[in-house]
């Protein structure tokens, strides 16, 4: 497991969401009344990225069939969606959001 540095946190207004990429995998950062939250960037149920959907509160939805995820825990709220978010711990260092990543991420 390693810290990767992701985005400088003045890059992310309150209530957005940002997509990077690491390693081969898509991920969504999320910057929620100015905590920050990584997932998965693509719906376990179809090939949508999630930092393009409609946040509320802390739900994210799917911009291609609304389903909808809690997004600190990744879990799926709606249906289509029945699969959990993979989850990265995030810590504020610097100035710049960091990411835990590892194993395959």
């Amino acid at each position: 497991m390693q810290w990767v540095q992701a985005i400088r946190v003045d890059s992310l207004p309150v209530g957005d969401a940002t997509r990077i990429e690491h390693a081969g995998a898509c991920l969504a950062i999320f910057n929620l009344g100015g905590r920050f939250y990584a997932t998965a960037g693509v719906c376990t149920h179809a090939h949508a990225f999630l930092s393009e959907g409609y946040i509320d509160g802390q739900t994210i939805e799917c911009p291609l069939h609304q389903g909808l995820f809690h997004i600190p825990t990744g879990m799926p709220l709606s249906p289509p969606v029945t699969e959990q978010l993979k989850t990265y711990e995030t810590k504020v260092a610097d100035g710049y959001v960091h990411i835990l990543v590892g194993g395959g991420d």
